[in-house]
């Protein structure tokens, strides 16, 4: 294995589903709808990927909709971003997209509607109370581009 490079086993559970590809440009990974969905405006819906993996130990995967998705379907990923840990990794435990869908909507199999990318845990923290912070304020919830 190259150095940095972390091996990932993966499982699909169709043989039609596209395999997943590692872009070239950006860090996200795009995933495919694991077969052809139809939603009702106003339902919730898991939506299969069509994928489960076995992720390194001290990773999870972080995993949110495309920059397209609502423009095209007009659905919301329900719980974003979804997080995926390393010990949901058995042969059933496949990945879905949980939405709402604003509108009646048909979704095909292998239509890119979400990415992930994977991290490592948050390292073990302690919490220190103090009466005082030692940085500057910044004007407060919204600040930023207030002139």
């Amino acid at each position: 294995m190259a150095k940095g490079v972390k091996d990932i086993k993966i499982k699909y559970f169709d043989k039609d589903i596209e395999k997943i590809k590692i872009n070239t440009i950006g860090d996200w990974i795009d995933l495919r709808a694991g077969k052809d969905i139809f939603i009702n405006e106003g339902e919730h819906c898991l939506i299969p990927l069509g994928i489960a993996m076995e992720l390194p130990d001290g990773y999870e995967a972080l995993m949110v909709p495309r920059s397209s998705t609502f423009k095209t379907w007009g659905i919301l990923q329900t719980n974003s971003p979804a997080v995926i840990d390393e010990t949901y990794c058995g042969d059933d435990d496949q990945w879905f997209m949980s939405v709402y869908a604003t509108r009646n909507v048909v979704i095909h199999k292998n239509d890119r509607i979400c990415q992930f990318r994977i991290v490592k845990h948050q390292p073990t923290i302690r919490f220190e109370e103090v009466e005082s912070l030692s940085c500057s304020n910044r004007g407060g919830f919204g600040s930023t581009g207030t002139n």
